[in-house]
Formats: structure tokens, C-alpha cells, sequence
């Protein structure tokens, strides 16, 4: 997934589902909540690779540079 341009473009634009965050883009999801994640274990599937993906977007201080990939919302 980290190697794919497409796959990150996703993940930055996946919409949180559940939680305290839900309805927020995985790129806005504050760090400590990411952080928690990571040590408790992320959910399943392609939601935790994304999530897991952000986690290291963020512990890398990258978030900046992918804010241009949000999509958004056309009226």
C-alpha cells in the first residue's frame, strides 16, 4: 500500500466510520488518537491499513505535504 500512489490518495480521503471521529478524513484524525490506535491494534482490514498508513504519515510530520490529494465536496 505504500508504494501506490492511488492507495495513499484513498486513504487521505477515507472518511472515519465509527467513534468519537466519525465523519472526519482520516488525514484530520489528531495524532494521539492515531497513536492510541497504534498501540491497542488497529481494526481489520483496509480501514486499519489506512489507518496504520496516516500513523505514519503523521509520525513522519508528512501530513502537510498530502493536504493537497483531499478531495473536495463539489456543491
Amino acid at each position: 500500500m505504500h508504494n501506490n500512489p492511488q492507495a495513499l490518495r484513498e486513504a487521505v480521503n477515507q472518511i472515519m466510520p465509527f467513534g468519537k471521529y466519525s465523519g472526519r478524513k482520516l488525514l484530520y484524525l489528531p495524532e494521539p488518537y492515531l497513536v492510541w490506535l497504534n498501540s491497542n491494534g488497529f481494526p481489520e482490514g483496509k480501514l486499519g491499513q489506512q489507518l496504520a498508513l496516516i500513523y505514519e504519515v503523521k509520525l513522519n510530520g508528512l501530513e502537510k505535504m498530502l493536504a493537497p490529494l483531499i478531495e473536495h465536496q463539489q456543491l
